[in-house]
């Protein structure tokens, strides 16, 4: 193995905008390869270091999937389930028609919304948190918005279609964090600390941060394009209350953390120690496409070509439109400020990517990187 083109394209993009980068490879159970670069700070010109904490925004998505996929082998709930038999004010849906002419008119929901629904984000939820609804459960809780209490807040906004027909990137997995919480009794946040990144020795992933934890966070930066250069962007824009515990994107965690939950995943659903988050049957389903034809023409990211979509993840299906190195059934997927989840069963390799970026240039760098990967092992 040489990963030297890795390093050198980790050079590259933290000499072009990105403000620092680092990977960490492992492969058959090993750490073969990790490598860093850039500031961490830019104005103080503090080089990147180890055990920086970052938001890894829709990478949560990947560990809300599995701790839901727990409940479902402990038969708790079914993917074919309605969702209202667990949360009630689901029951009754009314759907957003847009009529000739341009004019809207709501009509109500013919189908149910399941559980399957709220993996595979056809639901018919929009990504909008400044919806009214939203906006009022912030005011009614003094800024709190409880998980629970988003998820009912949620339920009064019209879907943008009927459930299960299409598929739209949206807050589904912030309802199923609600779900969890009502299944399984405890909070969202305690049942992932109890269930997942517990047993797994990962001790700096979580909705919340200690002192000391807040001492490791990155300062978070967006590329301004009149600027030419990164400004300072700090804060989760997707953290739209103190208790809101985001399934969809609100997990703060660091490479060495993050990469031991992926690499279970890698492993079948069992850690390096032994400790099993999830069967090897509940990881399969899990990167199975779930997608239909009529689905497909709305994942349509230029960066995702050839990839459908699992249960909260991308799944390499199509290696002539991909152009990726991989294998068919690589997964995993990324968050807002640009890292990335690879997760290779079939080659037994995983890759965590780290930057924290807000407008991410993650069409120009994840297929490359992707690709780099597979080159030099």
């Amino acid at each position: 193995m040489d990963f030297k083109p890795l390093s050198s394209f980790i050079d590259h993009i933290t000499s072009w905008r990105i403000p620092w980068a680092e990977v960490l490879v492992r492969y058959r159970n090993e750490t073969v390869f990790r490598y860093r670069n850039g500031y961490v700070n830019l104005e103080e010109k503090t080089p990147i270091d180890e055990g920086r904490i970052i938001n890894i925004y829709s990478m949560t998505k990947i560990m809300t999937c599995t701790a839901a996929l727990r409940l479902v082998e402990k038969g708790a709930l079914l993917l074919n389930d309605p969702l209202s038999a667990y949360l009630p004010e689901y029951a009754e849906m009314t759907v957003s028609k847009t009529l000739p002419g341009g004019r809207t008119e709501l009509e109500r929901a013919i189908r149910p919304i399941t559980v399957r629904d709220l993996f595979t984000m056809t639901a018919g939820f929009s990504y909008d948190i400044g919806s009214p609804s939203i906006q009022e459960v912030v005011k009614s809780t003094n800024g709190k918005v409880p998980t629970r209490a988003f998820a009912k807040a949620l339920a009064k906004e019209p879907l943008l279609f009927e459930p299960g027909t299409r598929w739209s990137y949206s807050m589904c997995h912030d309802v199923l964090a609600a779900l969890v919480e009502v299944v399984d009794g405890r909070s969202f946040g305690t049942y992932i600390r109890d269930e997942i990144t517990g047993p797994l020795g990962m001790h700096d992933t979580g909705f919340d941060l200690s002192d000391e934890q807040r001492n490791r966070l990155a300062p978070q930066y967006e590329y301004n394009e009149e600027l030419n250069r990164a400004v300072r962007r700090d804060g989760n824009g997707f953290r739209i209350g103190t208790e809101f515990e985001s399934g969809g994107a609100g997990l703060l965690s660091t490479v060495s953390d993050y990469v031991l939950f992926l690499n279970a995943l890698t492993h079948q659903g069992t850690s390096q120690d032994g400790v099993r988050i999830l069967s090897p049957a509940s990881v399969e389903l899990m990167r199975t496409d779930h997608l239909t034809e009529k689905m497909r023409s709305d994942f349509s990211w230029e960066q995702l070509k050839g990839y459908g979509y699992g249960l909260g993840v991308r799944t390499h299906v199509y290696k002539a439109n991909s152009g990726s190195l991989s294998p068919l059934g690589e997964f995993g997927w990324s968050g807002a400020a640009g890292c990335l989840a690879i997760i290779d069963p079939a080659s037994q390799l995983t890759v965590m990517y780290a930057q924290h970026l807000l407008n991410n240039q993650e069409p120009f760098v994840h297929p490359r990187l992707r690709n780099i990967v597979y080159a030099c092992l």
